[in-house]
């Protein structure tokens, strides 16, 4: 029987791809978005040259983020079930290929330079909600809809289980190669996996009140993003927890990611993304919409 965060989450999926299909999502038509410039952040890559990829998943697609403006990078279709309809993430491998998880698909899609996207699996993965890949180029995946950690070694097609997690949602490779993954309503919210399957509890409490997503910078600091709390947190490599950054200009903060020594957050309610520096000073990176974006 699914908890009442696995419900709420299932249940929060769920309506952002119906609102998204009906049009309720944001919109530029609506005028309050300006050009060239995502609608619903969800995600967050930093690529070796500097730049940003973002996953959007009003566009539906990926923008390349620099110098504080955002391009095109790969324009998914409106029609379901194609890739990158329902877009939720994006990770960016050691040898540079870019990866996208995206349930409309079922599927993770390597994303070539010349706009075209290849499925990996053949569609044997639910909800995918993050990606991450290790040193090897092994990528790991956690499925909301199957509550599982697939891995996918490099150069294979096939996922195998790697764990069973109660929601997990964010997941992080360390600078030691160790995965991290966020299990949104299990009694231990925030996990390390090791390559043998243990799950090892970082945090033994519920801590956050929605987690989404987390890194680790090199000291093992975790950083826990949280839509409900308009927070970030910062975990101490000890397991406690404290508050590190919270409320405006953040709205809604999801997907987070790092670049040397900042922390990148998605934000899809204030639809941007901002860079924070180590005192939580945090810095948008795009034009500011003229209004907050819907739930």
């Amino acid at each position: 029987m699914p908890t009442v965060i696995q419900r709420r989450a299932l249940v929060a999926l769920s309506a952002t791809l119906l609102a998204a299909a009906s049009g309720s999502l944001p919109s530029r038509a609506q005028g309050d978005v300006p050009p060239d410039t995502p609608e619903y952040p969800l995600a967050v890559a930093p690529a070796a040259d500097g730049a940003l990829l973002c996953a959007d998943r009003v566009l539906p697609g990926l923008w390349r983020i620099a110098d504080g403006k955002a391009t095109v990078f790969f324009h998914g279709s409106k029609k379901f079930r194609t890739p990158l309809n329902a877009v939720r993430t994006v990770a960016i491998a050691p040898d540079g290929t870019v990866w996208a998880g995206d349930p409309a698909t079922r599927d993770i899609h390597r994303i070539a330079a010349d706009g075209t996207a290849t499925p990996l699996t053949g569609g044997k993965i639910g909800i995918p909600i993050d990606i991450a890949v290790d040193s090897r180029g092994t990528l790991f995946v956690s499925d909301l809809e199957t509550q599982r950690v697939w891995r996918v070694e490099a150069g294979a097609t096939e996922p195998k289980e790697l764990a069973v997690l109660a929601a997990p949602r964010g997941l992080f490779v360390d600078a030691q190669d160790r995965l991290w993954a966020v299990a949104a309503s299990g009694d231990a919210p925030l996990v390390r996996i090791t390559a043998g399957a243990t799950v090892e509890p970082v945090v033994k409490s519920r801590a956050f009140q929605f987690p989404h997503d987390v890194v680790v910078t090199a000291d093992g600091t975790a950083y826990v993003s949280d839509n409900y709390a308009v927070a970030v947190w910062k975990v101490a490599p000890d397991g406690s927890v404290s508050t590190w950054l919270s409320g405006a200009p953040l709205a809604g903060p999801v997907g987070l990611a790092i670049r040397g020594d900042r922390i990148l957050v998605a934000d899809p309610k204030a639809r941007n993304v901002f860079e924070v520096d180590a005192d939580g000073k945090a810095t948008p990176l795009l034009p500011a919409p003229r209004g907050p974006a819907g739930s």
